[in-house]
């Protein structure tokens, strides 16, 4: 007999996401922090009330990828433009920073009398792994958090969109080479032309798309409403491309779609529609869905204080490599600290890079639990700190 929980689990996950987005709120923190809280609420870690199956995890990559998409479109490229150079900077800071991070935290526990990882790959390869995890930088909590607020599209919040975007490059690299080294079926010069291929790919396609639409709504089409059908369409094509065809994140595709789709005349109509829809069902579950995953496993004392230092690694150098990467390029020091915390968040980007450790024997299942805790309290803490951030020193000074 066929099931319908999911529907029940889907107006909880919408009603207590809204309820304590509403509540936090009120007390001056990001929505986004409630609608995370809620997940962890309903989730395993404790009421226990909804389960994390198969139906919300496809909705919450469809609202991920909407968040990345409206990101797109309300982009300003003349800024972005203006902050390529910046954002490379920030990211590659942002990237060896956290490395050497998580590698010195892993070969200070990492040894058979204490965590006892049970995988049989070098324990160099294994330690080179949890540096590679502190990589990954998810900016959709990031995104919301900035739109909140109204900054998405302030130096700061163009900077991190930039960075976000070099920076899951260079996960896919690292992450390349360590995965090859520990086995023969990866190549490192086939995934960087995958990477290149892709932006050519993107850049051709874009334009196509950019000239047929333009045609199409001035001369054939008039009705907008088919206008947010087409761009969406064009934005899952482009997120599916991404990820099937080149190795690269979906929501990299999505956001390039939406950048292509801000050239248009009809970009405020658009993303007001796909905003309502996000708002509405996609980006409640999608933040729940991570509160979902955390489960609380039983941890020796020093799987409890291996968590503890990894936790605090994760924040402090993502924060001071992209501060350093900021000041480099001479944003102000407010500046550069907002684009550090903003780089925080670890995300579903930092769980698919721990899901490729355990299929290629570089992570064990045991330890899966101290970095699903370092996703959750880096995305909950990284858009408390956003906010504290942007908080005006004195009355007459605008941040």
């Amino acid at each position: 007999m066929e099931s319908y929980d999911f529907l029940l689990d889907l107006a909880i996950i919408l009603m207590s996401t809204k309820f304590l987005g509403i509540l936090f709120e009120k007390i001056k923190m990001p929505q986004v922090v409630g609608a995370l809280i809620a997940g962890i609420l309903l989730g395993p870690a404790a009421f226990n009330l909804v389960e994390a199956k198969e139906v919300l995890t496809q909705f919450s990559e469809i609202g991920v990828i909407i968040l990345m998409f409206m990101a797109g479109m309300e982009a300003d490229m003349k800024e972005l433009k203006k902050a390529g150079k910046a954002s490379f900077v920030i990211a590659v800071l942002g990237v060896i920073i956290p490395l050497i991070g998580g590698v010195l935290v892993a070969y200070l526990f990492n040894r058979p009398s204490m965590l006892n990882m049970g995988v049989n790959s070098p324990l160099y390869l294994q330690n080179l792994f949890f540096g590679v995890i502190l990589t990954a930088t998810s900016v959709s909590i990031t995104v919301e958090t900035l739109k909140e607020m109204g900054k998405l599209n302030s130096r700061a919040g163009t900077a991190i969109l930039g960075a976000a975007i070099i920076d899951d490059i260079l996960g896919i690299i690292v992450l390349t080479i360590v995965t090859s080294l520990a086995g023969s079926d990866v190549s490192i010069s086939v995934v960087l032309l995958k990477i290149l291929g892709f932006f050519v790919f993107a850049g051709i396609l874009g334009g196509l798309f950019y000239l047929v639409f333009k045609y199409w709504t001035e001369h054939i089409q008039k009705s907008q409403r088919r206008f947010v059908i087409v761009c969406f369409s064009f934005c899952l094509f482009m997120a599916y491309a991404a990820e099937e065809f080149f190795g690269v994140a979906d929501i990299t595709g999505a956001f390039i779609a939406g950048l292509v789709i801000s050239s248009i005349s009809q970009t405020e109509y658009v993303a007001h529609r796909c905003e309502t829809v996000s708002y509405a069902i996609f980006a409640p579950i999608f933040f729940a869905s991570i509160g979902l995953k955390v489960s609380v496993p039983k941890m020796s004392s020093i799987l409890i204080a291996f968590c503890l230092v990894y936790i605090l690694v994760a924040i402090i150098t993502k924060i001071i490599g992209c501060t350093l990467g900021a000041k480099l390029c001479k944003y102000t020091n407010r500046e550069s600290v907002q684009i550090g915390v903003g780089m925080v968040s670890r995300g579903e980007v930092a769980l698919i890079v721990a899901q490729k450790g355990l299929a290629g024997n570089l992570l064990s299942a045991a330890l899966m639990g101290p970095v699903v805790i370092m996703v959750v309290i880096t995305t909950v803490v990284s858009p408390i700190l956003l906010k504290l951030s942007f908080i005006k020193r004195k009355a007459n000074q605008i941040v």
